[in-house]
């Protein structure tokens, strides 16, 4: 997306996240600490997209079959019956959050079951692990790891060019990897158990985008940045003869094998000056086609061409849509449709204004078109229509004068596939989200064709703040990176617009009044203007605010509980305090520049800070701030805090790093003095929600290491005991920069990941009450409707989801509906309800929010299972006593 986006990544993940041993902790009981104890039902609050997806993949061999790559988010699955897309990755623990970031993903054709990624976030200091690749025989349901010597660069420069990894198409035990850093090209003849050094590859490339960044990001050596094989230059069973290789270097981008990879050379005749981003095979008709940029993307590129070559005879030929005088971006999309190959399109990816370029051939290259064009300038025509209503904020609630339109095409398309088995199809990526139509083929006829967001299931957002509020309309407010944040009234719903007026690129600390909560504040980074907003009516509209002097960035602010005053701890100056809706600021006294400042959530005129190992209390409004002579607390700033809702002075305090003070602590007087809870061995953020029937405490939650365990923990006691209440299937890479409870639903918890969106979980527990949980179903009566659909199969596995229809003439206030498995099949993961199997019996529930199912309505609910021999459906259902009919 936009610029920020390379460092939101690593802004929260500097301090406290490097290996090592847990800190010692004092000799104390031994904790009590349950693991998964509790089942959790987890979602996304749907924003649908937010972020650059850089690497679309069709399989060649089965339709439907296709992946998505993000820089930050994981890889992704179409599911073609629900036209949405399934994460793959959600796996990746705290320890290998790197791993969440792909820079490549390959798709077999000889055995679609197989899919491989190739993970890693960054080649330099910043990830502090080394990059693997992933190998899944079940479509990326489950996978092995095969570790490498080396880094990779998933949001790394350059990261929209290949596909660096590719799988030889007729012997799928070979694949190859392009790797960065000079550390060249690597194959595997396992099937991706094992990696070696292709050491005869001559060029590791020399490429990089500014050699002068002594951050290590953009002066890392782009290295092998894709592999194509020629698949009629092999057989069934035997390795493919012809390979390309794609280089960063500008004189010699491109190498080929005849030998199986024996040996290589450098394609005679080739361009010069450029950077080819793509290389695409059209094996029918013996061309190489080849999307050129002068730079590495996938922001920047001033020059581009388009290059064809003839595989049999060596001619090269510039099949440029337009003079390269007349570019202004590079080339990087690059597809060509599989049903009729002399169709080739390609986008200018770095094309920003006034919007993206795509352009299209039938005739190999000879002739082109574009997606829109001047007819007088700055009026244009397009062949397309956009049709965004599914996401309306990717409008960005602009109103830009021609030429630009809003919303646009896109940028950063570096993503662009035509759907092999369907010419009528294609999928692009942007920087905000996955673009598609499927009435492409309207384009040659001379009618329009429609583009549509075929994102909903991929949630890519960086989230930096979360918070729910007890009353009003909104159920949750998140800051977000690079697309600002949203106000969730209904979370199985994309918001129609982000935080507007003013629409910050990242929103970086945002708060409401605790006893008022129509008045919200947030701050966050913006290239010019403020960096403060201000809303009266419960984040719904939204007015600036005005920043002191020498502001440059949005910190961290804390609303007065009664919302009469606010704390601002910005970026660029140091920490100040306003009456009213920040029109004059003050300085604050005794506090240091830079400390993460939040409010008592009962006495107005109390605010609380940290900085550096220090905790600081002002009472009369933010003025001056007092240090606390509380010691033992973390030495760096690696550190959130809040204070409890309700109880003056209640404060909690998360963080540390693991060569130091490292976990939770507890203050009951104000900051004066913390106790270390000794049954948390490290925890990173802190958040509190609905007290639990009977407690007289709202419900903690954290990520956190307890009893040895990195996960979501849940206490309903105070701290005095831990339920961990994520599971390993479930854990979204780094989860430490914010938690918040629901303080009007027990059990749920909102929780924030670095490029996997707001992920919420309601729990079954109906021990807590209060309206979370499972709570006990009645049996419903009247008539039901099942329709069972098994929606992928694959070798020993296979995805169903399930419809229940209440066809009745009373609404169901809970529901349970049982069958059985004719071939013993077993559910593996079942989500939007809780389940037990028992043999071949199988008993579905509902969960606390998909209880009530009015007349006419229905609910649904999914699940992945396996199988041997048959996988027969099953042919009757019942809800508790009354059997359905199915359909």
């Amino acid at each position: 997306m936009r610029r920020t986006r390379i460092l939101t990544a690593v802004l929260a993940l500097a301090a406290g996240l490097l290996a090592g041993t847990p800190p010692a902790l004092a000799a104390s009981p031994a904790p009590r600490t349950t693991l998964a104890a509790d089942t959790y039902t987890w979602k996304n609050a749907r924003i649908d997209g937010g972020g650059f997806v850089p690497g679309i993949v069709f399989n060649r061999s089965e339709k439907n079959l296709a992946y998505a790559r993000t820089d930050i988010g994981g890889a992704y699955r179409w599911q073609e019956s629900s036209k949405t897309w399934t994460p793959l990755l959600d796996s990746v623990g705290w320890d290998d959050w790197g791993h969440t970031g792909v820079v490549s993903l390959a798709s077999d054709s000889v055995d679609p079951n197989k899919v491989y990624a190739a993970v890693g976030t960054y080649t330099n200091s910043w990830d502090p692990g080394n990059g693997a690749v992933l190998r899944s025989s079940d479509r990326g349901a489950s996978w092995q790891k095969a570790d490498l010597p080396y880094k990779l660069g998933g949001n790394m420069p350059g990261r929209g060019m290949g596909e660096r990894l590719a799988i030889d198409p007729n012997k799928n035990s070979v694949l190859y990897l392009g790797a960065p850093s000079g550390k060249g090209l690597w194959r595997s003849t396992d099937s991706g158990a094992s990696w070696s050094q292709v050491t005869d590859f001559p060029n590791v490339g020399n490429y990089v985008q500014d050699a002068t960044d002594t951050s290590g990001y953009a002066s890392d050596n782009q290295g092998i940045v894709w592999v194509t094989f020629d698949e009629s230059t092999g057989s069934s069973g035997s390795a493919t003869k012809t390979v390309y290789v794609g280089v960063a270097d500008k004189d010699n981008s491109v190498y080929r094998s005849t030998d199986a990879g024996a040996t290589w050379t450098r394609l005679a005749g080739q361009p010069t000056g450029y950077l080819a981003h793509k290389g695409v095979l059209d094996a029918k008709n013996g061309y190489l086609y080849l999307a050129y940029s002068d730079k590495g993307g996938p922001y920047d590129g001033g020059k581009g061409q388009l290059w064809r070559y003839a595989t049999a005879t060596g001619t090269w030929t510039n099949i440029s849509p337009v003079a390269e005088a007349d570019t202004y971006y590079g080339f990087s999309g690059l597809t060509v449709d599989r049903q009729h190959p002399g169709t080739v399109m390609a986008t200018a990816y770095s094309s920003w204004w006034p919007d993206t370029q795509i352009f299209r051939t039938t005739d190999s290259g000879s002739t082109w078109t574009k997606a829109w064009d001047y007819t007088s300038y700055p009026t244009r025509a397009n062949r397309y229509t956009m049709d965004v209503s599914s996401s309306p904020w990717l409008s960005w609630g602009a109103n830009p004068s021609p030429p630009e339109q809003s919303p646009k095409l896109g940028w950063m398309t570096e993503a662009l596939e035509i759907d092999p088995f369907n010419s009528a199809r294609m999928m692009y990526g942007t920087g905000a989200t996955l673009y598609g139509t499927e009435n492409l083929t309207n384009w040659d006829s001379g009618s329009q064709f429609t583009i549509k967001p075929m994102v909903q299931g991929l949630e890519e957002t960086s989230v930096q703040d979360l918070a729910a509020p007890p009353s009003g309309g909104a159920q949750l407010f998140s800051g977000l990176g690079d697309i600002g944040g949203f106000r969730h009234t209904d979370l199985t719903k994309v918001p129609s617009m982000m935080f507007t007026s003013p629409n910050f690129t990242t929103t970086t600390s945002l708060d409401f009044a605790e006893t008022n909560t129509n008045t919200v504040v947030r701050v966050g980074n913006l290239d010019s203007g403020p960096h403060i907003a201000f809303s009266t009516d419960n984040g719904a509209n939204w007015f600036a605010g005005t920043d002191p002097s020498g502001v440059s960035g949005g910190g961290t602010v804390a609303a007065a509980s009664d919302g009469s005053r606010f704390v601002w701890s910005p970026a660029g100056t140091g920490v100040q305090y306003a009456t009213g809706f920040g029109t004059s600021w003050s300085a604050s006294s005794g506090i240091p520049a830079g400390a993460r400042v939040e409010s008592d959530r009962v006495d107005p005129k109390t605010f609380y800070g940290f900085k550096s190992g220090k905790f600081y209390v002002s009472s009369d409004g933010g003025a001056t701030f007092t240090a606390s002579a509380a010691s033992g607390l973390p030495s760096g700033d690696s550190v959130r805090f809040k204070a409890l809702p309700g109880t003056k002075g209640d404060v909690w305090l998360a963080g540390g790093a693991t060569d130091g003070a490292y976990g939770l602590w507890h203050s009951t007087d104000g900051g004066t003095s913390f106790t270390k809870l000794s049954n948390v061995g490290q925890a990173d953020t802190i958040g509190f929600g609905k007290a639990a029937t009977g407690a007289s405490y709202q419900t903690l939650y954290t990520s956190a290491r307890i009893g040895g365990v990195r996960g979501i923990f849940r206490s309903t006691d105070k701290g005095a005991s831990w339920t961990r209440i994520n599971d390993d299937a479930h854990q979204w890479g780094f989860t430490g920069e914010a938690i918040t409870g629901d303080p009007r639903v027990y059990g749920r918890v909102y929780v924030s990941t670095n490029g996997r969106g707001v992920v919420y979980g309601d729990s079954s527990d109906t021990g807590g009450g209060g309206g979370g949980g499972t709570d006990p179903t009645p049996t419903p009566t009247g008539a039901c409707t099942v329709t069972y659909k098994v929606t992928n199969q694959w070798s020993g596995g296979f995805q169903a989801d399930v419809s229940l229809a209440n066809t009745g003439t009373s609404a169901w206030s809970g529901w349970s509906l049982g069958w059985s498995f004719a071939d013993g099949q077993k559910i593996t993961q079942l989500w939007n309800a809780d389940y037990t199997q028992s043999g071949t019996a199988v008993t579905a529930k509902n969960v606390n929010w998909n209880a009530n199912v009015a007349t006419g309505s229905s609910v649904s609910f999914g699940f992945t299972g396996s199988w041997s021999g048959s996988n027969t459906k099953p042919t009757t259902f019942k809800l508790g006593d009354q059997t359905c009919t199915v359909t």
